[in-house]
């Protein structure tokens, strides 16, 4: 099977409206997909009526925000409810916290001779209560100010850059409680992207193994052919479900185009096989 189960429409900050995600993960050829915007399931339905037209297996997801040791973490939930009270109302929560934290962006930037970014961040984001750092690139990208949105993130919205705001998003231990009323497993996403040490790594997962988490991300479109092999091993030694995704939010800005990641090795137990 071409399974990929990590991607991201224009309810939160992909390129692609969810119609046109599921379009082109068949046209790619993936057989099963998950769609995980960002603290959104505003395009599940959408997405999961596209899926039944189209012959692609849709799995409900979710991406949620996490702040561990001073670095924000992802979760992605599969399997959800997308419609749990507990779920929503959470995911309510964390995205009203987005839109104080865009403006406080936006100041930031008009420090360093940028200004106008929030209104400019908000032309690119099709989800008003999701205006993220990546609608903030694009429009520095827009402007003529940097050549592509990595730059900008290495100028200007990374942690220690001009622009960058720390947040508070959820707990480690919450987040993996509402997917979890949802119905769903919670993965630790893209792990080889966060700045922990050694010792911190090991401290999110006996964290969020303690918390009722299955499964970690080994194959990512962020993930090296080196950091496969370590997570492949994590998941070995922990007793973890692996997942295969590519993260994509759209053909301008992600490295692995949704269906296209690298296989799982063979002798891990993917976490498909609880959803199937």
């Amino acid at each position: 099977m071409n399974v990929d189960l990590h991607s991201h429409s224009t309810v939160s900050d992909g390129w692609l409206d969810p119609r046109a995600l599921v379009q082109r993960a068949a046209v790619n050829g993936v057989d099963l997909m998950a769609l995980t915007d960002h603290d959104e399931v505003g395009g599940i339905d959408v997405a999961a009526e596209a899926a039944a037209e189209m012959g692609v297996g849709l799995v409900p997801g979710v991406e949620i925000s996490v702040s561990f040791a001073g670095e924000t973490v992802h979760i992605v939930g599969l399997g959800i409810d997308h419609r749990c009270p507990t779920l929503v109302d959470a995911l309510a929560e964390l995205r009203a916290g987005r839109d104080a934290r865009a403006q406080r962006m936006s100041d930031e930037l008009a420090r360093c001779g940028i200004a106008g970014a929030y209104e400019g961040a908000r032309r690119f984001a099709r989800n008003p209560e999701l205006v993220s750092r990546a609608h903030f690139a694009r429009h520095l990208v827009a402007s003529g100010v940097m050549p592509d949105v990595k730059t900008v993130f290495d100028h200007y919205l990374a942690r220690g850059k001009p622009g960058f705001v720390a947040h508070q998003w959820a707990a480690l231990v919450d987040a993996v409680s509402w997917i979890r009323a949802a119905g769903g497993i919670a993965v630790v996403a893209h792990p080889a992207r966060y700045r922990l040490s050694g010792a911190d790594m090991a401290r999110l997962f006996d964290e969020f193994i303690a918390a009722g988490g299955e499964a970690v991300e080994v194959v990512s479109g962020a993930h090296t052919a080196d950091e496969m092999r370590r997570f492949a091993t994590v998941a070995r030694q922990r007793g973890l479900l692996a997942s295969r995704a590519s993260d994509f939010h759209g053909e301008k800005e992600s490295t692995v185009d949704i269906g296209r990641c690298n296989p799982l090795p063979a002798d891990l137990t993917p976490v498909w096989s609880r959803l199937i």
